[in-house]
C-alpha cells in the first residue's frame, strides 16, 4: 500500500479545478482546440465545455477564448487567468511531490485509531516507523 494525495484549486470555498481541469487546460494550450483536446484526453467535447463553464462561473472570469472560422476552423486559447491556473497547479503539485518524497514509505498497519508507516527516506532515520494516531479530529504523529 502507498500513500497518495489529491488536491484541487478553490476560489471563495468553491472548487475550480483538480487534475482533470489541469489536463483540460494543458491540452487546450497544446492543441489550441477543444475538439483536439477532447480526443487526446478521451473526454467528450461537451464534457470539456461544461467543465470550462463551471470553472468560469466560479471564477467570474473567462479561462479560454475561442475564435471562430478561418481556414483551419478557428482556435481556442487560454486567457491570462487560464495560464495562471496552470502555473498555480504545477507549482503546488511540485511542492507536494517534494514534500511527499521526503515521507515516502510503506503502510505497515492500519487500525481504527492509528496507521503505522515505515519511511523510506526523511529527516528521520531510514527504517523508522511513524505512527499517526487519530485523536478526535486532529491526528498526532509520533516517531518510534
Amino acid at each position: 500500500m502507498e500513500v497518495g494525495l489529491r488536491f484541487w484549486i478553490e476560489f471563495e470555498g468553491k472548487p475550480v479545478m483538480g487534475r482533470g481541469g489541469y489536463d483540460i487546460l494543458k491540452n487546450i494550450e497544446k492543441f489550441q482546440s477543444i475538439s483536439k483536446a477532447s480526443r487526446a484526453l478521451g473526454m467528450s467535447y461537451r464534457f470539456i465545455w461544461d467543465y470550462i463553464r463551471r470553472m468560469e462561473n466560479v471564477l467570474g472570469e473567462r479561462v479560454v477564448e475561442s475564435e471562430k472560422g478561418g481556414v483551419e476552423g478557428g482556435r481556442t486559447t487560454l486567457t491570462p487567468l487560464g495560464k495562471k491556473l496552470i502555473d498555480i497547479y504545477e507549482n503546488f503539485e511540485n511542492t507536494l511531490k517534494s514534500a511527499l518524497n521526503g515521507v515516502r514509505g510503506i503502510v505497515e498497519e492500519v487500525g481504527e485509531n492509528k496507521v503505522v508507516i515505515t519511511l523510506d527516506n526523511n529527516e528521520f532515520n531510514i527504517g523508522d516507523a511513524v505512527v499517526i494516531f487519530k485523536n478526535g479530529k486532529i491526528p498526532r504523529v509520533k516517531v518510534k
